[in-house]
């Protein structure tokens, strides 16, 4: 139960805080951002606050938010439709309803004329073969079924700011993932330590090879077979070529040298024979290595992901390598059985994985997303937004289809 929650928790953190991201940029540039949501498929929770309709969906495989403009708009009011008006008491309309015999508080009942919400702010209805005209407030709710979305004029649609503030929207949810990554790792540093950038040993294997040859927590090793350790690197490439091989260690113990022959032990990382000693760098909790450390990992975790994502292009890596939902769950499990640090470093990788993802150049993510401003700032003119509409709608069909084949691998290398 344990795990299952804090499976819900990460993967909940992850989406809301890319989400967020996307949701605070998009209002700063005055865009109306009609829902913020976690999960998709049917809503589970929901609740408004100010014009935003935030919700909780079944399916918790992302999120979206929901500019005005940049989408088809869920609710849209046609001519020939039997509308119900709500007036506030300038004779100005605040409320059209789709259902009007089911609302209390219409003043006038008419089929719809001329609807136009985006630059004209007015709605032209025939009532009992009169036409009449009456203007649309700025935040006038279509309540169609029990849903309610606010119309969006054009200064506040998506299209209608600067190329640079529509960029800084899209981009602004992988940018909260990596600084969340970042976050994570800074607290790892405070609250377990970052690994000093000397020899010093933090902990020794028992049983190792260290173990036997009397080396204990403390002791700062400053030369291998005569050549000078300057940071736990060192230590390890050195030791890398000499398993199964006497070496000898000279370490530093109560301020005296010392120097003992030991037989590295041979284990496979990564495909190559290795020599270890069985021993782990010394800690210290310093907020500034930890911001530091924090930056420096996040950095390496975000090139191994990228090298990671171009052996998936060049062919090096096929698809059936690739973990979806069902096996970053199953990893998720394992990872924390092994207690709450190893969970965070794991959140802080799936953060930057989540990052790295949305910022590829595929339709339907934020990196398609942001190669359509790219043509539009170098064609000096917006995309027709329905053909944009079109090829994002592929593309998630697409990533659809990519997630079941991946999550069909998941499910048959669960029963290998």
């Amino acid at each position: 139960m344990t795990t299952f929650i804090a499976i819900v928790l990460m993967f909940g953190v992850l989406i809301s805080v890319h989400e967020w991201g996307h949701l605070v940029m998009a209002k700063r540039a005055g865009i109306l951002c009609h829902e913020f949501a976690i999960g998709f498929g049917p809503k589970i929770l929901s609740f408004r606050k100010n014009e935003t309709l935030y919700t909780i969906r079944l399916l918790p495989i992302g999120g979206y938010v929901k500019m005005a403009g940049e989408d088809f708009e869920p609710i849209e009011v046609k001519a020939g439709q039997h509308v119900g008006l709500r007036l506030t008491s300038a004779g100005t309309v605040d409320r059209v309803y789709f259902q009007p015999d089911q609302a209390q508080d219409v003043h006038v009942v008419g089929t719809v004329d001329k609807f136009d919400s985006v630059r004209e702010l007015k709605v032209q209805l025939l009532v009992d073969d009169e036409v009449r005209v009456y203007s649309l407030e700025r935040d006038t709710l279509l309540v169609d079924q029990g849903m309610e979305i606010q119309i969006a004029p054009y200064d506040r649609t998506f299209g209608a700011q600067s190329v640079w503030k529509r960029v800084l929207a899209i981009a602004a949810g992988p940018a909260m993932n990596f600084v969340l990554a970042f976050l994570l790792l800074v607290i790892v540093g405070l609250v377990q330590g970052t690994p000093t950038d000397d020899g010093q040993i933090g902990t020794v294997q028992p049983g190792s090879a260290a173990d036997q040859a009397g080396l204990v927590a403390g002791d700062e090793i400053v030369s291998i077979e005569g050549q000078r350790i300057n940071n736990w690197l060192d230590l390890r490439t050195i030791l890398a070529d000499r398993a199964d091989t006497p070496t000898e260690v000279t370490y530093v113990r109560d301020d005296v040298e010392q120097t003992v022959t030991i037989t590295p032990q041979a284990v496979e990382q990564n495909g190559e024979t290795v020599g270890i000693l069985g021993v782990t760098n010394a800690l210290e909790r310093s907020p500034t290595k930890a911001f530091t450390t924090g930056a420096e990992t996040t950095w390496t975790m975000s090139t191994l992901i990228f090298s990671a994502v171009g052996d998936l292009v060049t062919g090096q890596v096929g698809v059936d390598q690739l973990a979806g939902p069902v096996g970053i769950v199953r990893m998720t499990d394992e990872v924390a059985a092994s207690g709450f640090i190893m969970l965070l470093n794991w959140t802080a990788l799936l953060s930057v994985n989540l990052a790295i993802f949305n910022l590829l150049p595929l339709p339907a993510l934020d990196g398609g997303r942001l190669i359509f401003l790219l043509f539009e700032a170098v064609r000096g003119r917006p995309i027709d937004p329905k053909k944009e509409g079109f090829v994002h709608f592929i593309g998630f069909a697409l990533l659809m289809l990519l997630m079941l084949i991946v999550t069909w691998n998941d499910i048959q290398s669960f029963f290998k």
